[in-house]
């Protein structure tokens, strides 16, 4: 029985998966012309799983012997280039000798060499050797660094005129970088490319896209067809939008559905399970979930999200740092040219994370909010955030990671305790939108809230955000919500005196509780 796979490569006999020439259908017009390319895209976006998949297809067809191997273990070679070199061509010889036939297998032993063409002289002497041509696809080509890195390149480079019966036919580095960037990784100056790049005979870069919505229906529908359990349209749906086609969640997303919260091959899956199965995600954190958490700490990434937290403009910060950004799959170019958090999930991951260190010094809180019937009051809400304010706001600030969100992190700590195992939090932040807007549901009851920062040098944002919260709560249906205000000017006083509530209309006449602090 298939399933969603959500660990290593998938495999068709095993795991639900689209087609690989779906997924990269250019590679085999490259392929055909001999072509040496690039395929990035970060990770968990089934780079391994499709290029297996398209040498594994090429192979069969028998037009070509296709390979892929992995890079990784050159890794801990390091600078050591021959050591690097020795590791290439050990997992060469592995993964040939499981994916291919003998006839098309590499020499035993390889060549001898000098030091600095060891892996352009084996390549060149299975090409003579092999009946068919050799295409080869090395993955995680940027596990490699520094001198062994450009050493590799170099050969490639010096190789490729010989193809195809002294040399590979068509090769494909794929990582998680674009071939501008392996000079940057080889230790080179990136400002300085043309013809000074190790790798320049390289036709085209390719990436691996985002599954569209069609793409997540026609795998979910794959599992309909082995159990007879259907994705309603509104479960795919709330899906692509929660994931924006990120093809791990995508997966990640209905192995929970179907192997922990509704094993009734019989029960259809609805948007409700899927934002269950979120919520589990979220709570489990998983290794790739992990792995992008710990690059919030690092200078780079720290100096896209905190803009993107507190709505402020993105500072100068150098082109390479958007594009490692980009390329790790923590954030999105929109269409109209700006930065966000690639999906819903990380949208809230980030936030989550970044709050960890101020929830975990959150006192007690008696849940005064709650109504006899355990339905939520806004009033009494209010109430409770404004002492807890005044006794707590000053030091949990200053536990929060980023500083220029503090007060945001603090207040949603506050959030999470107050939903915790009964409801939930919708955020919506974005580089230069100039606040933070928070939808928080409990007991079917819903509350809007408008986070802004009053700064020395603007003014006071009052009327601003009186103004947006207006067309933030007319989409979310409501007369009602909050406008909190945190100053963060010099020269205020502790937070406990100037913490105070007022209350404002809309300029379409709705009813806003301004919370100064």
């Amino acid at each position: 029985m298939r399933f969603f796979n959500t660990a290593g490569p998938c495999k068709p006999e095993w795991h639900y998966m689209l087609p690989a020439a779906e997924r990269l259908p250019q590679a085999r017009r490259l392929i055909e012309r001999g072509a040496y390319f690039v395929v990035h895209a970060p990770r968990q976006m089934g780079k391994t799983t499709t290029l297996r998949a398209l040498a594994d297809e090429l192979t069969a067809e028998g037009r070509y012997a296709a390979l892929y191997f992995t890079c990784e273990e050159g890794q801990p070679a390091g600078d050591d280039v021959e050591q690097a070199q020795l590791a290439l061509l050990n997992a060469i010889r592995l993964r040939a000798a499981r994916a291919l036939a003998p006839e098309f297998q590499p020499p035993q032993p390889w060549p001898e060499a000098p030091v600095l063409s060891l892996l352009g002289t084996g390549l060149a002497a299975w090409a003579q050797a092999c009946p068919l041509p050799l295409v080869l696809f090395f993955d995680e080509i940027d596990a490699l660094e520094g001198e062994s890195l450009r050493s590799v390149l170099r050969q490639l480079r010096a190789g490729y005129a010989e193809r195809p019966r002294d040399f590979p036919w068509s090769v494909a580095l794929c990582g998680l970088r674009d071939v501008r960037d392996y000079k940057v990784a080889s230790g080179g100056d990136p400002a300085r490319l043309g013809t000074s790049s190790p790798f320049n005979i390289k036709v085209e870069s390719l990436t691996l896209e985002e599954f569209t919505r069609e793409q997540i229906a026609a795998l979910y529908a794959q599992h309909t067809v082995d159990t007879g359990q259907e994705f309603l349209p509104e479960a795919i749906d709330r899906a692509f939008a929660l994931t924006q086609g990120q093809p791990w969640l995508v997966n990640a997303l209905a192995q929970q559905v179907v192997d922990v919260l509704v094993e009734d091959r019989a029960q259809p899956i609805t948007s409700a399970l899927v934002d269950r199965a979120r919520d589990l995600l979220i709570e489990r954190q998983d290794t790739h979930l992990d792995s992008l958490v710990d690059r919030l700490r690092e200078p780079r990434i720290r100096a896209l999200i905190e803009p993107m937290l507190a709505g402020t403009k993105l500072p100068e910060v150098r082109a390479d740092d958007v594009r490692f950004a980009v390329d790790l799959g923590l954030v999105r170019m929109t269409q109209e040219g700006g930065l966000d958090v690639a999906n819903p999930i990380y949208r809230e991951i980030i936030v989550r994370e970044l709050a960890f260190p101020v929830r975990a010094g959150l006192p007690a809180i008696t849940p005064t909010w709650l109504t006899a019937e355990g339905k939520l009051s806004a009033e009494r809400l209010l109430e409770a955030f404004v002492a807890f304010w005044r006794q707590h706001g000053e030091p949990l600030m200053g536990a929060a990671p980023y500083h220029e969100v503090a007060p945001h992190l603090a207040l949603m700590a506050f959030l999470h305790r107050v939903v915790n195992g009964g409801g939930s939090i919708e955020r919506e932040y974005a580089i230069g939108r100039g606040r933070m807007d928070l939808c928080v549901r409990y007991g079917g009851e819903i509350l809007g809230i408008e986070l802004k920062v009053w700064r020395d040098d603007r003014p006071d944002p009052l009327k601003e955000g009186l103004e947006q919260l207006d067309g933030y709560l007319a989409g979310l249906g409501l007369d009602r919500g909050w406008l909190v205000i945190f100053d963060q000017r010099s020269g205020q006083p502790p937070v406990a005196e100037r913490t105070r509530r007022e209350e404002a209309k809309t300029r379409f006449g709705k009813t806003v509780a301004v919370i100064r602090a």
